[in-house]
C-alpha cells in the first residue's frame, strides 16, 4: 500500500500518532512488525507515530486492521458535551471475579492515553500484587487504604494521593471500617479495556 500523505482530508484529526503508539505497545508489537503487517514502510510509520506525517485514510485503515481495532478509534472524536460525565449518571460496573465496583470517568479520545476510574472498595478487600507498564495516580475519596509499593507500605486517608510507576510491584487493601472510594488515573494498559469484560451493577 502507498505511503501517500493526504494533506486534503479535513475530517482527519490533526494528531493521533500517540494513540497508534499506545495500541502498538499494548500489543507488544515493534514498529517494524506493525509496518510489515500494515504494508507500509517503518520510516513512514515512525513519522506517523510522532505526528510528523498524516497517512491517507486507506493507510490508516490498514494500521487499524493490523492493531485489531476499528479505524473509528482514530478518526472519531466526542463532542465537547460528550466529554462530561455526571455524578449519579455514570453506570457502575464490575468484573465477574471481583467484588470491586467501578465508574469510568474518561472517554475514548483520539490520541488519548489516560484512563480514569472511581473504584468502590468493600470493607476488608485486598488486591493481589501486580506490576505492569504504565503510570498511576491514586487519590482516596473516602475511607482508609493501605497501599503497598515495592517493600514500602503507606496508609492513605481521604484526600491523600500517591503517584508512581506501575512497573514497581504494588497492591492495595481497604483497612477501614467502611467501604472506600478511590480515584484512579493512569496509563497502564491493564485497565484501559476494563468495560469490555464488565457486568452492570
Amino acid at each position: 500500500m502507498s505511503d501517500t500523505i493526504d494533506q486534503s482530508s479535513k475530517s482527519m484529526p490533526p494528531a493521533f500518532g500517540g494513540r497508534i503508539r499506545e495500541l502498538r505497545q499494548k500489543k507488544r508489537t515493534t514498529l517494524q512488525e506493525l509496518a510489515d503487517i500494515a504494508g507500509i514502510s517503518v520510516g513512514f510509520l515512525s513519522l506517523v507515530e510522532r505526528d510528523k506525517a498524516t497517512p491517507s485514510l486507506g493507510t490508516l485503515a490498514s494500521i487499524a486492521a493490523a492493531l485489531d481495532v476499528d479505524v473509528d478509534v482514530f478518526i472519531s472524536a466526542p463532542k465537547p458535551s460528550e466529554s462530561v460525565t455526571r455524578a449519579g449518571e455514570r453506570q457502575p460496573f464490575s468484573l465477574h471475579d471481583t467484588s470491586l465496583r467501578y465508574e469510568q470517568l474518561t472517554k475514548e479520545l483520539s490520541g488519548g492515553v489516560l484512563t480514569s476510574l472511581i473504584i468502590h472498595i468493600p470493607k476488608g478487600y485486598a488486591s493481589e500484587e501486580i506490576a505492569h507498564v504504565g503510570e498511576e495516580l491514586i487519590m482516596v475519596l473516602d475511607g482508609t487504604i493501605k497501599q503497598t509499593l515495592g517493600t514500602a507500605t503507606f496508609t492513605l486517608k481521604a484526600g491523600d494521593s500517591m503517584h508512581f510507576m506501575g512497573d514497581t510491584p504494588h497492591s492495595f487493601a481497604n483497612i477501614g471500617d467502611d467501604a472506600a472510594r478511590l480515584l484512579w488515573t493512569g496509563t497502564s494498559p491493564h485497565l484501559s479495556n476494563l468495560r469490555k469484560t464488565m457486568v452492570r451493577s
